[in-house]
């Protein structure tokens, strides 16, 4: 299996710490707000690592924090009129919400900042003690940058270029206008913690080496996050947690992309940024987390109607080679235990070829092509070998599962998001028994325009020997 490792720009074999068993941490979210579209792409890009990972056989250790304290949560919730607590524990059950709407597995572990406050002043004066950090006068602690050699290698920058750049903030308290804080002194009122330095909070970039060193150890194999997160917050943390160990904080470093909206950045002042609980206040979750999925996770996302309309048409294919199959016993969600196991060697040619594709840095593209490649063997076993079609719809599901794809009962899916018909449930209900009735004329030239004419409307009509059943598939657009 190979990954990509921003730290080193190539892939690189995955080699555990410890044979068979990966640990992972990234970087969660700061709760002053519900979650975004960015926050979104990080939760299920490094689900589908973790379900792919599993169901490679491996133990994985995953770790994903909470900011709980914070200059944003401070402000945040002064406007509010609430306590931090209240805010952040909102916002920490919102956030859980979102997730499992997206089927995003919880992770492993999720330490909190405000629980490691007591591992954080640790770390703190393990680099004082080495002469990485110092007290200034104000209360403050700070990192002193440039006695760290290979600072700016993670992000690929000069330090003495960084030095005059405009994202780095000027500090008379400072010896170097590079050097980050690692405690804040506490104003009048603010939430604070006894420290060596007085009064004062944690900051940002010290929370997750002291949370991630805690839970996984001082080395680990896997460390992940957003692309905006590369500079400073990761390269500051590789800084201060190899500095205070002495050791390699990382194995792997992986970035996913970024989310664009209609090819623009998104970001409060354009009016182009979305919540979660926005977008799927209007579409399907599954839909949303197909979009996530179909880009190689470390390429930028364009979200756009245009592009959820493509997602929603694509899982239509797949559910309705599902469609009227028995599928009882082969919903995989976790992609989790000896069942869900993925062998190459004895599983077949359409899951070697899935693991090939994901075994190259996660490549979920090939990997849906695969799926696409499997539906379309299944469609045709539906009409010309019938018994070959419940094995095949098993083998689809399962791998849908590695990818937190394919869990839903077709019809469900199919028939879901009524609003958006174009025909009310009973006026399709009319039209069917409207249909019976000209075939029972023998109006076969009527019973067919019926058809036709639900058919143009995206209705697709299902005739068995129990009756006719209908599916909703999203009318191909217009080029």
């Amino acid at each position: 299996m190979q990954i990509y490792n921003t730290l080193t720009r190539r892939k690189e074999p995955l080699t555990p710490l410890e044979p068979g068993k990966v640990r992972m941490y990234v970087c969660g979210m700061t709760v002053y707000d519900y979650c975004h579209l960015g926050h979104a792409r990080v939760m299920v890009a490094f689900d589908v690592i973790t379900r792919y990972l599993r169901a490679r056989g491996y133990e994985v250790t995953y770790v994903r924090n909470v900011t709980d304290i914070d200059d944003k949560i401070l402000k945040r919730a002064d406007e509010n009129g609430e306590s931090i607590a209240a805010l952040t524990e909102r916002m920490i059950a919102a956030m859980h919400e979102d997730e499992a709407r997206l089927s995003v597995l919880p992770p492993d572990q999720e330490p909190r900042a405000t629980g490691h406050v007591g591992e954080i002043i640790a770390m703190i004066e393990t680099l004082i003690d080495k002469g990485f950090a110092y007290a200034a006068d104000n209360g403050d602690v700070y990192y002193r940058v440039r006695r760290f050699a290979t600072y700016g290698a993670l992000s690929n920058r000069d330090p003495d270029e960084m030095r005059s750049g405009a994202r780095i903030e000027v500090d008379e308290h400072k010896e170097d206008p590079l050097d980050f804080v690692l405690w804040k002194a506490a104003k009048p009122g603010e939430a604070s913690w006894t420290s060596p330095w007085g009064e004062g909070r944690p900051g940002w970039h010290i929370e997750c080496s002291a949370m991630s060193t805690c839970c996984l150890g001082e080395t680990f194999d896997i460390h992940g996050g957003g692309p905006d997160l590369m500079f400073p917050h990761h390269e500051n943390e590789i800084a201060q947690s190899e500095a205070a160990t002495g050791h390699r904080y990382v194995n792997t470093w992986m970035h996913a992309g970024a989310v664009r909206v209609n090819q623009e950045k998104m970001s409060k002042s354009l009016g182009n940024f979305f919540t979660i609980r926005d977008v799927l206040e209007h579409h399907d979750p599954e839909v949303v987390r197909y979009l996530l999925v179909a880009s190689h996770y470390r390429s930028p996302i364009n979200y756009a109607p245009e592009s959820l309309a493509e997602a929603r048409k694509s899982l239509e294919r797949f559910y309705n080679s599902l469609e009227g199959l028995a599928l009882e016993g082969v919903a995989l969600e976790g992609a989790a235990g000896p069942e869900a196991a993925l062998d190459p060697a004895d599983d077949g040619d359409h899951a070697a070829r899935f693991a090939a594709a994901m075994d190259d840095d996660f490549n979920t593209p090939e990997a849906l092509s695969v799926l696409f490649d499997l539906a379309r063997e299944l469609n045709r076993a539906r009409k010309e070998a019938p018994d070959r079609a419940p094995a095949l719809a098993a083998e689809l599901r399962r791998l849908g599962g590695v990818l937190g794809l394919l869990q839903q009962a077709p019809a469900s899916f199919l028939q879901a998001g009524a609003s958006s018909l174009p025909l009310a449930e009973d006026e399709i209900q009319a039209q069917i028994d409207a249909r019976a009735a000209a075939k029972q004329a023998k109006d076969f030239a009527r019973a067919d325009a019926i058809r036709d004419e639900l058919a143009a409307l995206g209705i697709i009509l299902k005739d068995s020997r129990e009756g006719t059943t209908w599916v909703f598939e999203t009318p191909e657009r217009e080029p």
